[in-house]
């Protein structure tokens, strides 16, 4: 038994040490205890660290029996007694080991599948934020370029702008000369109407003074 317990002691190193480096081999090991875990794995697993926890609080009543006995005995405890001791107390040493090793492997196993996955999650959590921010500077690149075109077109609608207000001017200054020119054709046509009816007034003096002449001829 007690090479029994010093193999498995040795192979629980061995997965520790392999825990410890990463090398290819951690990565088989990993799958390996997974798959255990995934099935009945664990149920024998607890079977068998159950027994062997049995047999060292076995162990260690039979200690506590050897040393009753040599109390009894006027505490001196015969060779066999201490051979006895002896073998218990490295059979209890080996079975401790055994039972602290495979829960020291099997928090190392916990805790790198919880780091493996928290660096998929930060790897997954970095992919988005680089996608974030390309879509980022693509929407600040496509809000430039369209700025680009507004600046372009306001350029372009300004210019259009003052054609425009010049042409406004010109058609101001068109219509202001327009309106002098027509108030000066109606002075004229006021004053051509006042000279026309003068002449009506002096042909109709005229013609009554004709009329009065002839009239006086006759008679």
């Amino acid at each position: 038994m007690i090479q029994l317990l010093f193999t498995v002691i040795f192979s629980e190193m061995a997965m520790i040490l392999l825990f410890v480096f990463k090398t290819p081999s951690r990565k088989l090991l990993i799958m390996s205890l997974d798959r255990v875990k995934g099935g009945r794995g664990p149920v024998m697993v607890k079977t068998v660290a159950g027994t062997v926890f049995v047999v060292l609080m076995s162990s260690f009543y039979s200690m506590v029996k050897i040393q009753k006995r040599g109390f009894h005995d006027g505490g001196v405890v015969n060779p066999t007694d201490q051979v006895l001791m002896a073998k218990h107390l490295l059979e209890a040493t080996l079975m401790g080991s055994v039972l602290f090793l495979g829960l020291m492997i099997d928090r190392l196993h916990h805790y790198i599948r919880e780091l493996r996955m928290r660096r998929k999650t930060m790897e997954d959590v970095k992919k988005q934020n680089r996608s974030f921010e390309d879509g980022k500077v693509a929407e600040t690149k496509a809000l430039e370029a369209e700025a680009s075109t507004l600046r372009e077109k306001l350029k372009q609608l300004e210019s259009e702008l003052e054609v425009k207000t010049k042409e406004v001017n010109t058609s101001e200054a068109n219509a202001v000369a327009l309106s002098k020119q027509s108030e000066g054709f109606l002075l004229e046509y006021d004053r051509l109407l006042e000279e026309n009816q003068n002449l009506r007034s002096q042909l109709q003096s005229l013609d009554l003074n004709f009329s009065r002449s002839i009239s006086k001829k006759n008679t």
